[in-house]
C-alpha cells in the first residue's frame, strides 16, 4: 500500500470531523473541490505543500498523518481475523491492508465487534465454569481501556499544554525539590484554600485518596511513601486548575464512551503530575546524563521505577526529544494493563503477548533487571529492559500486587542506554526471536508455542515428538 490512499482516507476524516464541505475545504487549501474529491478518494497524492497547509490550519502535528495509526488497525485486523473463528478466510491480508486504508470506520467496527464477541465468550465460560449456564453473563466492557490506550498512542504520549501548565505550577508555587510535598500543600491552601490532611493507617479504608470538596480538604492515607504523596495533591491539583484543558482534550472523536473520557481525564491528570514532579527540561538533561538510568533518575527525582519508565515514553517535545521508547506493563498471568510504543514494536489488542519477551521473564528473577536483544519475524530489532515492581499497602496481611514493567529501544538507540554496556551491539548471536502473538507469528518451531498458526494445517506425526505438538506443520 502507498501513503496515498491513507492520507486520502484521513483527510476526508479530518474535515468531517471539522464539519466542512468539499467546497469549504477546498477554498483554505486554495485547489478545485474536484481536485479535493480526487485527493479523499485516493485518485490523486496528497502533496507535500497540501499537507503543510493543512497542518497549519488546523494546528495539527503532521505527524498526525502517519501510517501508525493505519499500521495499527491492520495489526488488529490480522490478530482479529487469525482466531480460528474464521477458519480458511477467502481473503488474504493485502485485503485487510486495503479495507484499513479505505475503509477504516468498518476496520475498526470489527475489531470492537470481535473484541465485544471475545468479552461475551469469556463472560459466558465464567458463568459456566461457576454452575450456572443458564444465565446470561453481560460482558465485560474494555472499550473504554482501549480507547484510552489508543487515544494516548494517537497523540504519542505527549500534551504539551499539560507540560506548559507543569512548568507554569513551578513559578507560581515556587517549588522545589527538597520540600515538594509541602511546597504544593502550601499551594493547594492559599490557592483554592483546600486542606490536605494525611489520615491513619485503616481510617480510609480501601481508598489512598479521596477529596472532599464541601469540606475543602484532601485525604491521604499514611500507608502512601512519600513520592506517592507528592504524586496524588499534583494530581489533585491538576483537576482543579486545569480542568478546561482536560475537556478539550478529551472531546478527542476516539473516546466515544463516557468511561473512555473519564478514563482519559485520569489518565491526563496523572500525566500532569508526573510533568510536575519530573519537571521536563531537568529530566531530560539528567536522562541523557545517566544514559537513561531508571534507579538513578528514581533517586534524583524521589520517584518510583514505574513512575520514571512512564515519564521517559513521553519526552517528544519537537526539538527537544528524549529517545523513542515503548512501554509494556503485564501481570503473572500474561495480561497486559498498559502499552504504548514509540518504537513500532506491536502489542496484541487481544490476550497475552509472547512468552519470549523478557518482561515475562522478569517474574523468573523478581527485583532484577533483565535486558534482551529482541527481533521481530519481520526483522525489526529492539533493546528491551524489564523489571518488576510490587504493589502494596499495608502491613503482613494485605495482598501485595506484582507486575512486571518492559521499557524498550529500537536497536539503532541500543547504544545510548547504560543497560547496553558490555553487550556486542554488533553482533547478532544473542538476538532472541519474539513475536507478537502465536496465531500470528510464523515461527512454527518455537518451543514457546502455544497455538498453531493461522492459516496453516496440523500434520503432527504421533511417532514424533518435537520442541512442540505444533512443530509438524505444512505448508511451513
Amino acid at each position: 500500500m502507498t501513503e496515498g490512499p491513507r492520507l486520502g482516507t484521513k483527510v476526508r476524516a479530518l474535515r468531517r470531523r471539522e464539519g466542512l464541505t468539499q467546497k469549504a475545504l477546498a477554498g483554505r487549501l486554495d485547489i478545485s473541490p474536484s481536485y479535493l474529491n480526487l485527493i479523499e478518494h485516493n485518485h490523486r497524492p496528497l502533496t507535500a505543500p497540501l499537507l503543510i497547509k493543512l497542518a497549519q490550519l488546523f494546528h495539527l502535528d503532521i505527524g498526525a498523518f502517519s501510517a501508525d495509526d493505519d499500521g495499527r488497525l491492520v495489526d488488529s485486523l490480522l490478530e482479529v481475523f487469525g482466531d480460528p473463528l474464521f477458519d480458511d478466510p477467502d481473503f488474504t491480508n493485502k485485503d485487510l491492508r486495503d479495507l484499513a486504508a479505505t475503509h477504516p470506520g468498518i476496520a475498526r467496527s470489527i475489531v470492537t465487534l470481535y473484541g465485544a464477541w471475545v468479552d461475551d465468550r469469556g463472560g459466558k465460560a465464567a458463568v459456566t465454569d461457576e454452575g450456572d449456564a443458564g444465565t446470561d453473563a453481560a460482558p465485560a466492557r474494555r472499550l473504554p481501556f482501549e480507547e484510552t490506550s489508543d487515544f494516548i498512542q494517537d497523540r504519542m504520549n505527549y500534551f504539551e499544554d499539560l507540560e506548559i501548565a507543569a512548568e507554569g505550577l513551578w513559578s507560581r508555587a515556587r517549588l522545589d525539590h527538597s520540600d515538594l510535598f509541602g511546597r504544593l500543600v502550601d499551594f493547594l491552601e492559599t490557592r483554592h484554600g483546600i486542606t490536605v490532611e494525611v489520615r491513619p493507617v485503616g481510617s480510609m479504608k480501601t481508598a489512598v485518596r479521596r477529596f472532599e470538596p464541601r469540606r475543602s480538604r484532601l485525604l491521604l492515607s499514611r500507608l502512601l511513601p512519600p513520592r506517592s504523596m507528592n504524586f496524588q495533591v499534583a494530581h489533585q491539583i491538576g483537576l482543579l486548575e486545569h480542568g478546561a484543558v482536560l475537556d478539550r482534550l478529551t472531546a478527542d472523536p476516539v473516546l466515544t464512551h463516557p468511561g473512555s473520557r473519564s478514563l482519559a481525564r485520569v489518565a491526563l491528570a496523572n500525566y500532569f503530575a508526573a510533568a510536575v514532579i519530573m519537571p521536563y527540561e531537568e529530566f531530560l538533561t539528567v536522562a541523557q546524563r545517566t544514559r537513561y538510568d531508571v534507579e538513578l533518575l528514581g533517586h534524583h527525582f524521589r520517584t518510583s521505577f514505574e513512575q520514571v519508565c512512564h515519564r521517559l515514553t513521553t519526552l517528544r517535545r519537537p526539538g527537544n526529544e528524549g529517545l523513542p521508547f515503548h512501554l509494556v506493563r503485564v501481570d503473572i498471568a500474561g495480561n497486559i494493563s498498559k502499552h504504548f510504543s514509540a518504537t513500532g514494536i506491536k502489542f496484541p489488542r487481544f490476550g497475552a503477548g509472547c512468552p519470549q519477551w523478557n518482561v515475562y521473564r522478569a517474574f523468573q528473577h523478581p527485583d532484577r533487571i533483565r535486558v534482551q536483544d529482541s527481533q521481530m519475524p519481520d526483522g525489526s530489532r529492539f533493546f528491551c529492559v524489564a523489571r518488576t515492581i510490587r504493589r502494596g499497602h499495608g502491613g503482613y496481611k494485605a495482598t501485595h500486587t506484582v507486575h512486571a514493567i518492559g521499557l524498550g529501544v529500537a536497536w539503532d538507540h541500543a547504544q545510548e542506554l547504560v543497560y547496553a554496556d558490555g553487550i556486542d551491539l554488533k553482533s547478532d548471536a544473542q538476538s532472541v526471536p519474539i513475536g507478537v502473538t502465536c496465531r500470528m507469528c510464523p515461527r512454527e518451531a518455537c518451543d514457546q508455542r502455544a497455538f498453531p498458526r493461522t492459516g496453516a494445517a496440523l500434520d503432527v506425526n504421533p511417532n514424533v515428538r518435537g520442541v512442540s505438538p505444533y512443530v509438524h506443520i505444512t505448508g511451513s
